[in-house]
């Protein structure tokens, strides 16, 4: 048994994170698939994946680290975290490069807060891991550079490595900030889907779908208009995301949207690069992601 894994994997449950083994070494979780899955004990009743088996119970972790010196992984979702990864460039020799941290502090500087003091640890390759408790009654998932560049972030359906957990590329080790602190406001309107629009009879015709776009553009221009600092450029991604649809259901031209929000945001305070940026990856998310009509009359 190595203690100090054993400890870090029992400090972790101690904060109320599900935790379970990684093998040694590595970031792989060490618990066997579902097809080599013997049916028997926690899999009794049907395979459970590592999500599932993830505990905070201190007996059932001593069972576990007794059997190895398992790295500790913390089930993000059923620990009710949202863990921001701050990445590093892949190459590492291109010094004009940005890493996640950059990105992440700009994106707080651009929202009109300081980054956020809580618990972080620093990963083996370098990078940053914060983590904020995740707000009741909203069921968060992965992300992967939905919030910006080299910046991803685990919730439900993924994982993070713990703080003492170690591997050949070096240590997991906690930096500062005790407590996990509750996620930003401004940072869960990005993470939040899309919202839908209204759910209408199949009976809805094209003129009508076309009137409620024209609805919808008016409004949504008007709300990025309007937005307030520290919240204009979370205001211009929702807007972006809602109207998408919209161009995708070839009810608005592309850059009749792009023209609008792009004055909405620079007469809100933002820069026409920002709104650039902005406009351009959540469009372009949407678009993708809204292929299917959803009747909007």
């Amino acid at each position: 048994m190595n203690h100090d894994l054993l400890n870090a994997a029992l400090d972790a449950a101690a904060r109320g994170w599900h935790v379970f083994p990684l093998r040694p070494g590595t970031k792989r979780p060490a618990l066997h698939g579902e097809h080599s899955c013997p049916r028997i004990g926690p899999c009794a009743d049907g395979h459970r994946k590592w999500e599932q088996r993830a505990t905070t119970d201190p007996d059932r972790i001593r069972a576990t680290w007794s059997h190895g010196p398992f790295n500790v992984g913390i089930a993000t979702g059923p620990s009710r975290l949202l863990v921001v990864d701050l990445d590093v460039p892949k190459d590492k020799g291109s010094s004009d490069a940005p890493d996640g941290a950059a990105t992440f502090g700009a994106l707080c500087e651009r929202a009109g807060h300081p980054v956020p003091a809580t618990y972080r640890t620093r990963t083996a390759s370098g990078g940053t891991h914060l983590y904020f408790n995740a707000p009741t009654g909203i069921r968060l998932t992965n992300t992967a550079g939905t919030v910006g560049e080299l910046v991803d972030t685990r919730a439900w359906g993924g994982y993070v490595v713990a703080a003492g957990s170690i591997t050949p590329a070096g240590p997991y080790e906690a930096l500062c900030g005790p407590v996990a602190a509750s996620l930003p406001g401004w940072l869960l309107s990005i993470l939040q889907p899309a919202p839908r629009a209204p759910q209408a009879p199949s009976v809805a015709i094209t003129a009508q779908s076309s009137r409620y776009a024209d609805v919808a553009l008016t409004a949504e221009t008007r709300n990025v208009a309007t937005a307030q600092p520290g919240s204009r450029e979370a205001a211009l991604f929702r807007a972006a995301r809602a109207l998408g649809r919209f161009v995708a259901w070839s009810d608005l031209p592309r850059h009749v949207v792009e023209q609008a929000l792009q004055g909405a945001g620079e007469a809100a305070g933002l820069s026409a690069s920002e709104c650039r940026s902005t406009l351009r990856s959540a469009l372009n998310w949407s678009i993708t992601h809204n292929q299917t009509r959803r009747n909007t009359a």
